[in-house]
């Protein structure tokens, strides 16, 4: 096996999105190599930390035909001397795929999706990486767990010697991104990994809904959606990355477990783990798994994880590198005025946007994320033209308040 796209840390990654078309990457792949050289070569102010690569008239010819963005990959720490790694890549249109599961009892008839699969690299994915926003190199040490996992894999290590079982869990309160991080992940993978597979497949199992539809026939079904697992793993040329939401749905904690519980709970966990040992035998598998209550998880799942990693809210920081992004994308349609947004700077007091995001402070990212809309939907009335930054900033505080004031009042009717 070819790994010489595994064991590059220390790379700086420019990853090359081509535009949707017949052309096959090989035919063209020499071309934009050459062409490539030649604009990191002759503009040595390129900000090698991170961020796009602007395309302009002066790009060569198959750049301005085939390519759609060039992005230098997030790097904390660059080195001038660093060899810059190309990854050419063009995302798969193809919509996801659902599978579908029916019950094997008599007269029940319904079906419920039972797995989302995805070919990797694909255009659904396109961007998620960027607009995720953690604590600083928290995405990047993830990526370079997966990366690292792969190279022991590839080098057949001997697991009886140095355990490496290719199981990562991200775990935290809901609405912090850990499936979107999952996805990221695996979108990353698929782009790097390129000239060693061929193929990149996602696999998500949303275990809650299935489970909880058909938990008398829970063990069947781990059975049954690892056997689709093992088809797929068993083309060499395609690396697998198995999505195991909400895991403690299906690998509920044993030792907690009553003896009124049903026999069933206990054969699903047992057939996870069954399932997990049988395929991690094989290099090209990759098992991402979500918590929002890793505190319920089986100690020996817990145990097989190489990796626990929480996410928990976002800091002060995170959340104005959040609102940044999401401001910047309003300007970059036209809903907003384009003006300057200065950098995050905890002494600056008198920034509007700074003191939003200490208020929102104990939020989660996701309803962050929805606070541009309901600050426009309910607090712009008969805006047609582009909105002052300033006077949407206000918007989003009263946005933030009302949320937060319905969040206590319906903490207060439940208690």
């Amino acid at each position: 096996m070819n790994i010489s796209n595994l064991n590059n840390h220390n790379a700086i990654h420019v990853e090359v999105k081509l535009k949707p078309g017949n052309t096959r990457i090989e035919a063209i792949e020499s071309q934009l190599r050459s062409e490539l050289d030649f604009i990191f070569e002759n503009n040595k102010n390129f900000n090698l930390s991170g961020g796009e690569v602007p395309l302009n008239e002066r790009s060569g010819p198959t750049i301005q035909t085939h390519v759609e963005s060039i992005w230098i990959d997030e790097n904390s720490s660059p080195r001038v001397d660093s060899a810059l790694k190309y990854h050419i890549y063009r995302p798969h249109q193809r919509n996801v795929e659902v599978e579908m599961f029916q019950g094997d009892q008599e007269g029940d008839s319904e079906e419920v999706p039972a797995s989302n699969h995805w070919l990797l690299p694909s255009h659904s994915f396109v961007g998620l990486w960027e607009n995720l926003i953690y604590e600083e190199n928290l995405k990047e040490n993830l990526l370079k767990f997966a990366e690292s996992s792969l190279v022991f894999s590839a080098h057949n290590v001997n697991q009886n010697v140095i355990c490496c079982n290719r199981i990562v869990l991200l775990h935290g309160p809901p609405g912090t991104g850990k499936t979107s991080l999952c996805k990221a992940i695996a979108q990353k993978l698929s782009i790097r990994m390129l000239s060693t597979y061929k193929f990149t497949h996602l696999i998500e199992i949303n275990s809650h809904s299935l489970f909880s539809k058909w938990f008398s026939e829970s063990g069947k079904l781990v059975m049954k959606l690892f056997t689709k697992v093992r088809e797929i793993i068993a083309q060499p040329k395609s690396l697998v990355c198995v999505l195991i939401d909400e895991v403690e749905s299906i690998a509920y904690a044993r030792e907690s477990m009553s003896g009124q519980e049903p026999k069933d709970a206990m054969r699903v966990v047992n057939a996870l783990l069954t399932q997990l040992d049988s395929i991690k035998e094989s290099p090209n598998v990759l098992i991402l798994a979500t918590s929002n209550l890793a505190s319920n998880i089986d100690l020996a799942f817990l145990d097989r994880a190489d990796i626990k990693q929480h996410i928990g809210l976002p800091s002060v920081r995170a959340i104005y590198q959040i609102y940044i992004s999401m401001l910047r994308e309003l300007m970059r349609v036209g809903m907003i005025k384009t003006e300057y947004i200065p950098q995050y700077n905890d002494d600056n007091c008198n920034d509007d946007l700074l003191c939003l995001a200490k208020r929102s402070v104990g939020v989660s990212g996701r309803t962050l994320r929805k606070l541009p809309f309901l600050a426009h939907a309910i607090f712009m009335h008969n805006v047609n033209d582009s909105i002052d930054l300033e006077r949407f900033i206000q918007a989003m505080k009263l946005a933030l308040e009302k949320h937060l004031e319905d969040q206590r009042l319906l903490q207060d009717k439940a208690n």
